[in-house]
């Protein structure tokens, strides 16, 4: 987590300051600078409507072989829907920083957040680049500035971080991530940047990537929509001399799904209006992806997320929330908890309801996290998925996300 110590790993600064991009003045320019150029993996969002640093992002990663040695990101404009001259304008920015820090412009990766359909002001951001580079540092304190910067209409920075031992080698990790709204897999509308400094090729590093990936971004959501520009880039220095293989790639896997496990989690309790966090446990499935759909049904549910807001615990959304997922669920099967496993309250066993009392339920629906566990009794497979409530604060965000 953010208040936790961070483990940074070696070969990697950060940079940040403003463009003037932001109406309010706020940071909005982030560099990350690999000292040696990083091997690299990244996944992006599944919408068909993408945003132009997504398609050149991919290009230059195709272009390098699963390199990068530097990562531009802009925040407050998506340069998404701006056609011909948003892919111009994109290759510009690239095109600059790549001149400024002597490298090949496709070792450059591009990321941008904020309002789709307006033009990228590139000057902007070309004209802010020596004075961005001037904070170039390897400390938290550069970090922390870079998690700043990336951030739109989130209320706090996203950091998270890990340690693992390979080899004999300490290999670490720092993942920083923003994301508030628009956020649903696959992936949710964030935008992540995770170095280590591990040695790894990039065929190994995308399997790494994509396992923790399912478990984390994968399994998060706010408001059921998919952005343009989702991103998570993983990057590799191999300062550490710590090799990926054997029993290594498994250690690494688990310690890179935890980072990004605690980045989900921070995304979704700072969901837009959000008050807190909601963990949605689906037990007794068939199969792991049966579980997935039915918590995946739950956590998208308005009815449900505004019934958590306001302490109500009116457990019949839920069920309904099970029931048109898609799952082949026996209703007469259901059983639901709130609360954690040391001292969980029953509302419903066996499809139907349990006296219970009601003031005890609702109090534990307005904890932080809330913890509401599902089971199918299908089975033995289960999913986690990560949600928040919903307030009247997320339809005046959005209400007036552009005015």
């Amino acid at each position: 987590m953010s208040d936790g110590p961070l483990h940074l790993p070696r070969g990697f600064r950060w940079a940040s300051g403003k463009a003037g991009l932001k109406a309010s003045g706020n940071p909005d320019l982030a560099i990350a600078i690999a000292d040696e150029r990083a091997t690299a993996a990244a996944l992006f969002t599944r919408n068909r409507v993408v945003a132009a640093p997504v398609i050149v992002g991919r290009d230059h990663l195709k272009q390098s072989g699963g390199r990068v040695h530097a990562v531009l990101v802009n925040s407050g404009n998506a340069n998404c829907a701006t056609g011909p001259v948003g892919l111009k304008t994109c290759h510009a920015t690239c095109d600059a920083l790549a001149k400024t820090l002597g490298i090949p412009a496709k070792e450059v990766f591009p990321s941008s957040t904020g309002i789709i359909g307006v033009p990228l002001p590139g000057e902007k951001i070309r004209s802010a680049l020596p004075q961005v580079l001037s904070t170039a540092a390897a400390g938290e304190e550069a970090l922390r500035a870079y998690a700043q910067a990336i951030m739109t209409t989130d209320t706090r920075p996203k950091i998270a971080s890990a340690r693992c031992t390979i080899a004999g080698k300490t290999v670490s990790l720092v993942g920083v991530a923003k994301g508030a709204g628009m956020i649903h897999p696959n992936m949710a509308t964030m935008l992540s940047v995770i170095t280590t400094d591990a040695a790894v090729e990039p065929a190994r590093l995308d399997r790494a990537l994509r396992a923790a990936v399912e478990q984390s971004f994968n399994r998060i959501s706010v408001d059921g929509d998919m952005s343009t520009n989702d991103t998570v880039l993983l990057l590799a220095s191999g300062g550490s001399f710590g090799a990926l293989d054997g029993p290594g790639f498994a250690a690494f896997t688990d310690s890179l799904t935890e980072a990004c496990v605690s980045l989900a989690r921070q995304i979704a309790r700072d969901g837009e209006g959000a008050t807190r966090l909601v963990e949605i446990l689906v037990s007794g499935a068939r199969d792991e992806g049966e579980a997935h759909r039915v918590a995946d049904s739950i956590a998208r549910s308005p009815l449900v997320k505004t019934a958590i807001h306001g302490g109500d615990p009116n457990w019949g959304r839920i069920l309904a929330a099970a029931g048109y997922s898609g799952a082949e669920i026996d209703p007469e099967r259901l059983s639901l908890e709130f609360g954690d496993s040391g001292a969980p309250l029953a509302l419903v066993r066996n499809g139907l309801p349990l006296p219970h009392d009601r003031d005890a339920a609702s109090a534990l629906l307005r904890r932080d996290p809330v913890m509401v566990h599902l089971d199918l009794g299908l089975g033995d497979a289960g999913s986690t998925v990560w949600t928040c409530d919903f307030s009247a604060e997320y339809v005046a965000i959005n209400a007036h996300y552009t005015t």
